[in-house]
């Protein structure tokens, strides 16, 4: 079964492999952009997001000198405005501490947690190192867990480990990714039997949509809360949004003038 599925991921692959700019270049700064813009977020939207950022902050130790209202403003399209924080300290912490090469050191990153770290090992440093995410989960699901529901990363993780090909893992996961992404097209995605994933809510009547409106709102700005609120269109999310962003750090107010955190 191995030798089969081994021999369908990377069919796929010699046929569909997706260029990205990462991938032509995997080092550590571009995969760790993209890893983190690529969570919730489709490649497409990444890829013209990516090379914005790019051009804005080519490398850790410009995005760490930068104030975080500016990585916020190039942010903007791409939602979950945490992750820009995330990756603005990232880049803090890389240029005081050096660029980390061990799975242990991935994971103090801010907004790096165990499977981010796995995509890093295996793309920057091509160490093999199993993980699990949406498209990787697909495949195995597809090929290892038909007729199964509530199935655990746990398990998919162990045949992941047992399938991985250890001496070419950087391509391996990259085949894993374009397979997975072509099954969910073709409607074999049964992300609904995962006990770990997690569907990303409607934008649309969220308080996040409110919290993309108001940082939108602020890029380059100062304003009063009464101003903010009228340029939004403020309605009853409009007060939890604003409190979730001054807690994420995203936002301050200081003497009734609301902005982006430096």
């Amino acid at each position: 079964m191995n030798e089969s599925f081994a021999e369908t991921v990377w069919s796929h692959y010699h046929s569909h492999a997706r260029s990205m700019p990462w991938r032509e270049q995997p080092t550590f700064y571009n995969v760790l952009v993209s890893e983190i813009m690529l969570q919730q977020t489709q490649v497409d939207r990444v890829r013209v997001k990516f090379a914005e950022f790019m051009h804005a902050f080519p490398n850790e130790d410009k995005l760490a000198e930068a104030k975080l209202s500016d990585v916020l403003k190039v942010w903007q399209g791409l939602g979950y405005n945490r992750r820009a924080k995330y990756l603005h300290m990232a880049a803090k912490y890389i240029t005081e501490n050096g660029t980390p090469n061990t799975f242990n050191q991935m994971v103090k990153l801010s907004g790096i947690g165990k499977n981010t770290a796995g995509a890093l090992m295996n793309y920057v440093y091509n160490s093999p190192t199993p993980f699990v995410e949406t498209n990787i989960r697909t495949v195995y699901f597809y090929h290892f867990f038909a007729g199964r529901s509530d199935v655990s990363d746990g398990e998919v993780l162990k045949i992941v480990e047992g399938t991985m090909n250890k001496h070419r893992p950087r391509e391996w996961f990259w085949a894993l990714m374009d397979y997975g992404s072509w099954l969910k097209s073709q409607g074999h995605s049964r992300l609904d039997v995962s006990r770990h994933y997690k569907k990303q809510s409607k934008l649309e009547g969220s308080v996040r949509q409110v919290r993309g409106q108001i940082v939108r709102a602020l890029a380059g700005r100062t304003m009063t809360k009464p101003e903010l609120m009228h340029v939004v269109g403020a309605d009853h999310r409009f007060d939890r949004a604003l409190e979730g962003l001054l807690s994420d750090g995203l936002v301050t107010v200081s003497r009734n003038q609301v902005r982006l955190t430096e």
